[in-house]
């Protein structure tokens, strides 16, 4: 991906990172993964009732992405891949006799990483696997200016307390960096320099708006809005309703949760605005109006064009996408489908975004 290139470059030019091998450790015993809490941490996401999909595909198929993994002091660490890791252990436990879950397929490099280096990796591994969303780029992206600012001051000779470069939250971290740098205005990490080193493809524009809306919403709310893969130009629009009317934003993205319609929430958000006297309950009919409109007029291009797609039959294409909406439409009210059925839808709408991103 074009995202991963400067990245990839960054790789390079770490000996550890380069040298980095594939391998299949042991789920228990001598050499099994060891692991820290990782950013989700055990709860809900990594239940086995929240991995019953993901548990499903790999008794099915295997493990298609593997963990990444550093070793020192004799033992191997995690850097990426919790969810994965548990999911394999969960399956090892109560599927020992199926193949897939035998061993653990891993990336290993050798440790101690450096923090710089195992973030840089972990970037790396996201964009490899799926688009990152707003919060997880913004957090990069803020890990690598604060790595970029660090080298900087060093180089000018000031000094950055190592308790600084300890500090776990990424735009805590930034600001304490600012505060050591402070009218040192000759040493700095603009964005462009940030964006060119990580490979990201954005504007320095766009980067300062993602990490805008990453510190403006609150770490719950926004690691909630990256699940329901809300966009970012939706969290900004949310914001601003957010800056006058908090209590409105809120009871809106609460009822929109409620029932299952997050994808309500931009049209939402802009009916508030509009009309800061409607209820909520106006507000999300009005948004709703918004979403039956934009789908009428979908429904009378496609109509208009018969010829839809080059090789593929347009009414295909229709019926495909009358199904997906009705699928999407009953997910949303909560019906359930079973973990095999999962998996291949899974693995069927990565195969298709896959072939559509080469599309012209």
């Amino acid at each position: 991906m074009e995202e991963s290139a400067g990245l990839l470059a960054a790789m390079a030019a770490s000996e550890r990172l380069r040298c980095r091998r594939f391998e299949l450790l042991p789920l228990r015993g001598e050499g099994a993964v060891f692991t820290d809490v990782q950013g989700r941490g055990p709860g809900e996401s990594t239940a086995p009732s929240a991995l019953a999909d993901l548990i499903s595909s790999i008794s099915e198929i295997g493990l298609l992405q593997p963990v990444l993994v550093e070793v020192y002091v004799g033992r191997h660490h995690l850097v990426a891949g919790e969810r994965r890791l548990r999911a394999m252990r969960w399956g090892a436990t109560a599927a020992p006799g199926n193949p897939h879950f035998a061993a653990l397929p891993a990336v290993v490099c050798d440790g101690p990483l450096t923090e710089e280096e195992r973030r840089r990796w972990q970037l790396v591994e996201n964009l490899a696997r799926e688009r990152l969303q707003p919060r997880e780029l913004a957090a990069a992206l803020l890990y690598e200016r604060s790595a970029i600012l660090a080298e900087r001051l060093a180089g000018a000779g000031i000094e950055v307390p190592p308790e600084v470069m300890a500090e776990p939250d990424a735009v805590t971290r930034f600001a304490s960096l600012e505060r050591v740098r402070g009218h040192n205005a000759g040493v700095a990490a603009p964005w462009s320099d940030v964006l060119r080193r990580t490979g990201v493809q954005m504007s320095s524009r766009k980067a300062r708006a993602v990490v805008a809306a990453f510190r403006a919403l609150p770490r719950e709310l926004s690691e909630e809005m990256d699940a329901h893969q809300v966009a970012l130009t939706t969290r900004l629009s949310y914001l601003r309703l957010a800056g006058g009317r908090s209590h409105a934003a809120e009871e809106i993205w609460s009822a929109v949760r409620e029932r299952g319609r997050t994808d309500l929430l931009s049209a939402a958000v802009q009916a508030a605005i509009e009309d800061p006297e409607r209820t909520v309950e106006e507000t999300l009919g009005a948004a709703e109006d918004v979403h039956q409109a934009a789908n009428a007029s979908r429904a009378a291009k496609l109509s208009a064009e018969p010829a839809l797609t080059s090789g593929v039959e347009s009414a295909l294409v229709r019926r495909t996408l009358g199904a997906l909406r009705e699928l999407s439409t009953q997910l949303a009210a909560g019906a359930q489908i079973d973990g095999y059925a999962a998996g291949s839808l899974r693995l069927l709408v990565a195969e298709l975004h896959g072939r559509f991103e080469k599309l012209p």
